[in-house]
């Protein structure tokens, strides 16, 4: 009998593989593909990257990429072969940014090439997609996100009028120069604090120039939305609008409310019983504290993501191991004594792995 081994996938075809996977999701989330979105699917570029660049805080994606210019390429011919295969139909939109002349264009390149420029505008959508849908998807894309004012931790300069900036007030980055209100043409607007979701809602609706204000939060390490900056006149109108409905939507909150709470009671049970199918030897009430505590609507845990959600079982292991973590080991207290979280989670990782084999049942 002939014996032999198999030829070893190259790394080539593992990431052709990895774009493909990354260009399917992306299809199936929400109905087209984006060159970015292969490239954050297959890790070449992370969130926080877009995020900086769509907001204006660098001038272009392509310094970030974490893979060299062989392999954007092989990425964009293995996108631009699958998109033919299945017979996508390829438009191009446009990246901008708000800025206080109005939309910027976005650059991804580093110099500006066209072809590189014309690739990653374009976005892929099904043949059999209406041209409704298509204009639908083509104005979503190309819409220009508000600008966004910072509200500043420490004493600041604007970079063109001079004027004295305090901490606590508001300011604007363009070109990675500071702003006063007054020089950003923002000054007319007013200040709507986060809080009123209806009010918030309405005064945006009714705004022709609105603006959102983050402000930086140190625990947390990322910008967090404070509110936004709206013209008066909206604002005023949608006070009068809130004003004449309150009682009605004060029933609609307190009847989703009680929809929430069943909801979120259903789901704890769901993830209870899942996680009792996965680690059938953890004690049913630890499993169910566990499913309520990453459960938790707006915590940000595990149980909140869509994997969750979708009883993924790799989600629910994270979730069950995190509950480990913390609950049967000493790793919260080696992080007050001043340990590093990577440090302290290799020590505790052998703990945490015995208990999951023995809840699992495993040998």
């Amino acid at each position: 009998m002939a014996t032999g081994t198999a030829n070893p996938i190259t790394k080539a075809e593992k990431f052709r593989a990895r774009v493909i996977h990354s260009a399917e999701q992306a299809l199936a989330a929400h109905g087209y593909v984006a060159p970015l979105d292969v490239f954050l699917g297959t890790g070449l570029l992370v969130p926080s990257h877009i995020d900086a660049w769509r907001k204006g805080r660098i001038d272009n994606l392509e310094s970030l990429v974490q893979g060299s210019a062989q392999k954007q390429m092989f990425l964009r011919q293995t996108l631009e072969a699958w998109a033919r295969e299945y017979s996508l139909v390829a438009t191009e939109t446009r990246y901008t940014r708000s800025s206080r002349d109005g939309g910027t264009e976005l650059r991804f390149s580093i110099d500006g090439d066209p072809e590189e420029e014309r690739f990653i505008r374009t976005h892929y959508l099904p043949a059999a997609t209406s041209e409704k849908q298509k204009e639908k998807v083509t104005a979503k894309l190309n819409r220009v996100e508000p600008p966004v004012v910072f509200q500043i931790l420490r004493d600041s300069e604007c970079s063109e009028c001079g004027a004295k900036v305090d901490s606590g007030s508001l300011l604007f980055m363009e070109a990675q120069q500071p702003l006063c209100l007054a020089c950003a043409k923002l000054d007319e607007l007013e200040y709507l604090e986060a809080g009123d979701a209806a009010l918030t809602r309405r005064s945006t609706k009714y705004s022709n120039c609105t603006a959102v204000v983050v402000r930086f939060s140190r625990s947390r390490g990322r910008y967090e939305r404070q509110g936004i900056l709206v013209e008066p006149a909206a604002l005023e109108r949608a006070e009068q609008e809130c004003a004449a409905d309150a009682g009605q939507r004060a029933k609609a909150r307190a009847a989703g409310a009680v929809q929430r709470e069943k909801e979120d009671h259903d789901f704890v049970q769901r993830l209870t019983r899942q996680i009792l199918v996965l680690f059938p030897g953890c004690p049913p009430r630890e499993a169910e504290r566990i499913a309520a505590h990453t459960a938790v609507r707006g915590s940000g845990r595990v149980g909140r993501t869509a994997a969750a959600r979708n009883l993924d079982d790799r989600a629910l292991h994270a979730a069950v191991a995190a509950a480990v973590r913390h609950n049967h080991t000493d790793y919260d207290e080696r992080l007050s004594a001043g340990a590093d979280r990577e440090s302290a989670r290799a020590i505790v990782g052998p703990q945490i792995q015995r208990i999951l084999d023995a809840w699992r049942g495993a040998d």
